[in-house]
């Protein structure tokens, strides 16, 4: 197995449960956490279809538009955006046979899939878990992680980006059950995590959170400790107040009370210009390519790196699951300039075999992705010019979390022969995509692309491996494996993988002896996916947002216009 986790366990939002109560003897090592993923309930037969209902003939596949939006329980009224829903009456069965035809049209490996008969499922969600291939990469990963679903309120309101309420703070779960670790990982600026209270934030990046609202977080056993504690991390509303200790990295504990707010996460999380010598070393962290705020806030940080006269650029994309190609185009676009890109194909969307040239999708033909040097309307006026670096390379900083979009943007400024140095973990691995789709109250997510680059290269399902990298699969990059080990602040000149960047800017290769602060944080070197990799059966929690669904969506999109 590769050291990592696949994204679908990596930036995540979990529901209740997340940290698990003493099981018998008190914990400790090898206890597992709460399943994440989305249930997967074993299918059952249901009676024989009646007369009203579509029947099932092996290898014969209706239109799936035949059964769009024939609800067993239709919706009424609008959506949160506005929109009048589109449902009719219909049955189980239409919504089964729709998930079984839109399977065969859209889904990108739709001869790996078994036909199986709708009528032995007794819901929706069942019946797709199936739709899938089992086949796996050459590392023996599934090929097919990303398959998945969620109610379509809940996608709305991610799509939206309507605020939230949190503190501002993103949680890394190193250990789930007792002994836990829960670790602040960073804070959103100018929020409730952030604000200064008596001269100092709440949280800081690295700190331990050892009480919540007088709950020991380590050793609180009973399920009404975690309770507690989940409900202290994961406020559900704003306005809740809650009584943390914590100790920041290297300090005695301290107490703070912190309100939770409805927070928006700014996709921009900081920016540096750090001098090095005779040369301007530009910093950009970069969190999501969401489509409502993204386009603006990465062309902003474009530009203050343009008027710093930068002559390297670091993109810290640890963090980044991932969002919209076309941010992805526009963000490569303004690293190299117009001259390596004008012309040529960001990304060329391959679908199955069954597609022909067009999306079968959207129905139009397929064309490729160019390098968008201008504003697309996200949040941008359309046409707006968009400013450029005109660099030769860049430094991506990644983590097992570097999914998508932002591996898009690898791939993409490769196949224009820019120079892409990885500095840190192997990438999640996921040249694939997805346009959500809703269907009678579920939106759901079948993989219908695979993007390769300008000299048609795709294939890094494995992910990208930095060179040093012992990992036997995968794409290898120039770069150094680096550890997350949360002792600095991001975007400081200490912090462990930016140092790293800038000695291989300055050296072009990797430090003799690895940076690290491991002992003064008190966890294992590594980012939090590679620790949670060794100790079987659990997995990595990070969450910002009170959603239900086991994955962010639009950080795993892959779409190009974020329109349905």
């Amino acid at each position: 197995m590769r050291p990592g986790l696949k994204p679908s366990l990596l930036t995540i939002a979990l529901f209740a449960g997340l940290l698990t109560a003493c099981s018998g003897g008190g914990g400790g090592g090898g206890t597992t956490v709460a399943p994440v993923p989305v249930p997967t309930p074993t299918p059952t037969p249901t009676p024989t279809p009646t007369q009203s209902q579509p029947t099932y003939t092996r290898g014969v596949f209706p239109a799936a538009s035949s059964f769009k939006d024939q609800c067993e329980v239709p919706r009424v009224g609008v959506d949160i955006e506005g929109n009048p829903y589109t449902d009719v009456q219909g049955t189980l069965g239409d919504e089964l046979f729709w998930l079984r035809s839109w399977t065969e049209e859209t889904y990108l490996w739709n001869d790996e899939v078994t036909d199986q008969n709708p009528y032995n499922f007794s819901n929706p969600e069942a019946y797709f878990d199936v739709l899938r291939t089992t086949e796996t990469t050459p590392s023996g990963e599934d090929k097919d992680d990303f398959h998945f679903y969620q109610p379509t309120t809940e996608y709305l309101a991610q799509r939206t980006a309507a605020p939230t309420a949190g503190y501002g703070a993103r949680f890394a779960i190193y250990a789930s059950a007792p002994p836990r670790d829960v670790r602040v990982v960073f804070t959103e600026p100018n929020s409730p995590a952030s604000t200064p209270v008596s001269g100092e934030a709440p949280f800081q990046r690295g700190a331990q959170i050892l009480q919540i609202d007088g709950v020991d977080v380590v050793n609180g056993g009973s399920q009404a400790d975690v309770d507690i504690l989940n409900a202290g991390l994961f406020p559900a509303t704003a306005g809740e107040s809650h009584t943390f200790v914590v100790r920041d990295v290297g300090e005695t504990a301290r107490t703070v009370t912190v309100t939770s707010a409805n927070i928006a996460p700014s996709p921009v999380n900081r920016t540096e210009i750090i001098d090095q010598g005779a040369n301007k070393v530009g910093y950009i962290l970069f969190n999501t390519f969401s489509p409502t705020t993204s386009e603006e806030a990465i062309r902003d940080a474009i530009q203050t790196m343009a008027d710093g006269n930068v002559t390297d650029l670091v993109l810290d994309l640890r963090y980044n699951g991932g969002g919209l190609l076309a941010v992805a185009s526009q963000l490569s676009y303004m690293v190299a300039g117009p001259t390596p890109t004008t012309g040529q194909t960001f990304e060329l969307l391959q679908f199955n075999d069954d597609a022909g040239n067009r999306n079968p999708v959207t129905g139009q033909v397929n064309s490729p992705i160019p390098f968008y040097a201008t504003g697309l309307g996200f949040s941008l006026p359309n046409g707006t010019p968009l400013p450029s670096l005109d660099l030769p390379r860049v430094f991506i900083l990644s983590t097992g979390g570097t999914c998508s979009a932002s591996e898009a943007v690898i791939n993409g400024l490769r196949g224009v022969g820019i120079d892409v140095v990885l500095i840190g973990d192997i990438t999640c691995g996921k040249p694939y995509g997805f346009y959500p789709t809703d269907n009678c109250g579920t939106t759901f997510y079948t993989i219908q692309f695979q993007g390769v680059n300008n000299v048609g290269f795709g294939d890094y399902a494995d992910g990208f491996v930095p060179q040093d990298n012992s990992f036997a699969f995968g794409e290898r990059l120039p770069g150094c494996t680096v550890s997350d080990d949360l002792s600095n602040p991001l975007g400081t000149a200490g912090e462990n993988l930016l140092e790293t960047a800038l000695y291989y800017a300055e050296n072009n290769a990797c430090p003799p002896v690895p940076f690290s602060s491991a002992a003064s944080t008190g966890v294992a070197p590594g980012s939090p996916e590679t620790v949670f990799d060794r100790i079987p059966g659990q997995q990595l929690a990070i969450r910002t947002s009170p959603f239900t669904e086991a994955r962010d969506i639009l950080e795993n999109s892959r779409d190009l216009t974020g329109v349905n």
